[in-house]
């Protein structure tokens, strides 16, 4: 199948698409059925106790598989999340980006699922793992 957008595409996408993230999320690598992210961590995705939110997290999640299924099939804005699971393991480290490790498990015509392990950047142990699946859009 190959990639069907690139890191610039994806980037200029997101950033026309949702325009309240512009910013936020940066793309590390991209390969087929894969993507590193990152959440560049600002003051407005910290809770009280000054560590990184859960919709933050939340957020990193959804965004790497949405870009990740993009990659791969183009640019198909009403792709749209049907179900997530997400599990909180470790306090992120203060002070530091989140990064994303994601992999698309299954690209299907109608659903694509994927897998995410998020760390604190430099941090060896994932401090939120999860798992969601998409709809996409008829051609």
């Amino acid at each position: 199948m190959g990639l069907q957008m690139n890191t610039d595409e994806l980037m200029v996408f997101l950033d026309r698409e949702f325009p309240q993230v512009t910013g936020d999320f940066a793309i590390e690598d991209l390969g087929e059925m894969r993507i590193r992210t990152r959440l560049k961590v600002g003051e407005r995705h910290l809770r009280p106790g000054g560590t990184v939110s859960g919709p933050s997290i939340f957020a990193l999640a959804d965004v790497s598989v949405y870009l990740a299924v993009l990659a791969m099939i183009g640019p198909q804005g009403l792709a749209v999340t049907t179900n997530c699971s997400i599990d909180f393991m470790r306090k992120p480290a203060a002070g530091v980006d989140l990064i994303a490790e994601c992999r698309l498990l299954k690209l299907g015509r109608v659903l694509a699922v994927g897998e995410v392990l998020i760390f604190s950047e430099g941090g060896e142990s994932p401090v939120a793992r999860a798992s969601l699946t998409y709809s996409i859009p008829p051609r």
